[in-house]
């Protein structure tokens, strides 16, 4: 069948009407019948399928793997022939002989453009719609087979006698008293849970696929604190020496880099898998939403590492409190604003389109939260009071004062000779670390525990409010 009309006319708006990818935006004229059978127009996704001009596929997987997943997607997992059918329509496409071979993009090479576009075509085979017109060629005779029908089918639609009776065929159907059954799409799909599996799998082996992501994601938190280490060396315990001074300016950049750091991940990683979600979700596979978790709990382990990894060369290196325990919390309070920065830039990557748009928020965001929460540029209690309500929003201070604590409690400083006083130089007020928590943060080591739990609470905040976020733009995008 061929649909012809200029660019505007309509043929696109007409696949997605049928197809079931409008949704219930707009108001549809005339009906659909298969068999003589109405559908319903929440029953059109269910029996139609076409493949979109342009193809969306995961660059670091293999065209089995591809289409591996898209099948545990559309089919319950225990369905025996889910591995046959994949291989079955590889075979038809003629895909078998680059099954193993890496999907590509611009940059990393891989398949050819005409064996991604039979990909695509594949990936909507998998889920079983209304094959009738097409010719199979995974063999001659069915290739033979097939082209004689299509022929068939075109020669019958020739006949003008066949065109004026199609019409009255159509209200003689609709009052026979048996119908033949329509013929819908697999509907044994998976479980939400299934799926979640799913994806997140499909989403961690693409990653690790692609080595410059993970090399990235793991070192670019100990490229940020070698800059740190190289500038300040080691910290020292003499207050005139810095000893203050640098620390106050090491923890500020630890506060501040960090979710910068999650952001440049989630910016550079998410909007292709957010592009798929896009498609998949719209020929009902999955939910957007779903994506975008399976994409936050694949974060968790790398980020764990990364943070490990940085902490473990810049904490011992630099000098900072020398104690086991410290090290834990000193990792912990820092692994929270990395994740809180990816998990934020998901957030806004599912209402923005543009990721360098988010890439500026989130940047200028994390700043304004460190002017006002951190409390190391000016102090918490001497800021006008709308400044000092914000800062309570801002994970910033909850970390800062995790830090603060951490490093400078139970810490003892010199200053210089024996004999400096603070009348004659007023920097010796600080000879102890208690001293100075009180005087940047008043309670802190009170709050210790609670900062914590009020910081890792951002997270689990965060994750909630991008489901929200994306099943908004499930519904959005639908309409």
């Amino acid at each position: 069948m061929c649909i012809l009309g200029s660019s505007g006319s309509g043929k696109t708006t007409l696949l997605d009407a049928m197809s079931g990818r409008l949704g219930r935006a707009g108001t549809f004229l005339g009906e659909v019948y298969v068999n003589g059978r109405a559908l319903r127009r929440e029953q059109f996704q269910d029996c139609f399928s076409y493949v979109l001009q342009s193809d969306t596929l995961l660059s670091s997987l293999t065209v089995r793997e591809t289409l591996h997943y898209t099948a545990l997607l559309a089919i319950r997992r225990g369905n025996p022939g889910v591995f046959q059918k994949v291989e079955a329509v590889m075979a038809e496409l003629s895909l078998s002989h680059v099954a193993d071979r890496l999907i590509g993009n611009y940059s990393l090479g891989g398949i050819s453009t005409g064996e991604r576009r039979r990909v695509s075509i594949a990936a909507q085979l998998l889920q079983d719609p209304m094959d009738l017109t097409s010719v199979d060629t995974q063999s001659k005779e069915r290739e033979i087979e097939t082209s004689k029908r299509v022929q068939m089918i075109e020669s019958a639609y020739k006949k003008s006698a066949i065109c004026h009776k199609t019409l009255k065929n159509i209200e003689r159907m609709k009052h026979l008293k048996t119908l033949p059954m329509v013929p819908f799409k697999t509907k044994d799909s998976p479980g939400v849970f299934s799926k979640l599996g799913v994806l997140l799998r499909r989403v961690t082996r693409n990653l690790v696929r692609n080595k410059l992501a993970v090399i990235m994601r793991l070192l670019q938190n100990l490229i940020m604190g070698l800059f740190l280490l190289f500038f300040v060396l080691r910290v020292r315990s003499n207050v005139l020496k810095g000893a203050i001074q640098d620390r106050v300016g090491l923890l500020y950049q630890f506060v501040g880099a960090t979710p910068y750091t999650g952001m440049l991940n989630a910016v550079n990683l998410f909007p292709v898998l957010r592009a798929v979600s896009d498609q998949e979700s719209q020929d009902g596979l999955y939910q957007k939403w779903q994506m975008m978790l399976a994409y936050a709990l694949h974060v968790l382990p790398f980020s764990v590492v990364a943070t490990m990894i940085f902490s473990s060369v810049c904490y011992w290196t630099l000098g900072l409190h020398p104690e086991v325990a410290r090290f834990g919390y000193f990792s912990a309070a820092l692994l929270a604003p990395h994740l809180i920065g990816e998990f934020l830039t998901l957030v806004l990557l599912g209402i923005v389109q543009n990721p360098n748009i988010v890439n500026s928020v989130v940047a200028l965001l994390s700043i304004a939260g460190v002017l006002v929460g951190s409390g190391f540029l000016r102090n918490i209690q001497e800021m006008p009071i709308p400044f000092k309500i914000i800062s309570y929003f801002t994970f910033q201070k909850y970390c800062s004062e995790i830090l603060v604590v951490n490093e400078f409690y139970g810490l003892n400083f010199t200053c210089g000779s024996s004999n400096v006083s603070v009348t004659t130089n007023p920097m010796c007020a600080f000879t102890q670390g208690i001293q100075f928590i009180e005087k940047t943060c008043p309670g802190a080591t009170s709050r210790f525990t609670m900062n914590f739990l009020i910081l890792y609470s951002f997270i689990p905040a965060l994750v909630i409010l991008g489901i929200v976020v994306f099943k908004i733009r499930d519904h959005l995008i639908s309409r």
